[in-house]
């Protein structure tokens, strides 16, 4: 009778690196989307706060110049904001800066949650 041997080794550090390589991608193409969606509702007078947009993810910094997150990051997170200093008043409406749609970030970030579903699993079936 032939002699079998057999191994069994463990590849979940490979599995889990190839997954999280997958999750970033995924993280990186909801990030530029959103953006794209932040950009298109935000309100224009001088272009200034539109090109501000930039997204992050809490691994990378790709969205942009200046665009890292300054609060301690969550794991496999994508922020989205801007660095222009009124931002915040157009974000959510004063007296000063009534022009266009109020919220434009946080729609971008929470509006299109199918997208960003069907995103994310394209890029871990990828």
């Amino acid at each position: 009778m032939a002699k079998i041997t057999t191994s069994i080794a463990s590849h979940a550090p490979e599995v889990l690196s190839a997954l999280a390589d997958k999750v970033a991608l995924g993280l990186k193409a909801i990030g530029a989307e959103a953006e794209t969606y932040a950009k298109k509702e935000c309100p224009v007078d001088t272009g200034r706060l539109r090109n501000s947009i930039a997204w992050a993810t809490s691994t990378d910094n790709d969205g942009g110049e200046d665009s890292q997150p300054k609060a301690t990051p969550e794991k496999n997170a994508v922020y989205i904001g801007t660095n222009v200093e009124y931002g915040v008043y157009v974000e959510y409406g004063d007296q000063k800066h009534k022009t266009g749609k109020k919220h434009f970030l946080k729609d971008a970030a929470t509006n299109h949650g199918a997208h960003y579903k069907q995103i994310m699993e394209a890029a871990l079936k990828s």
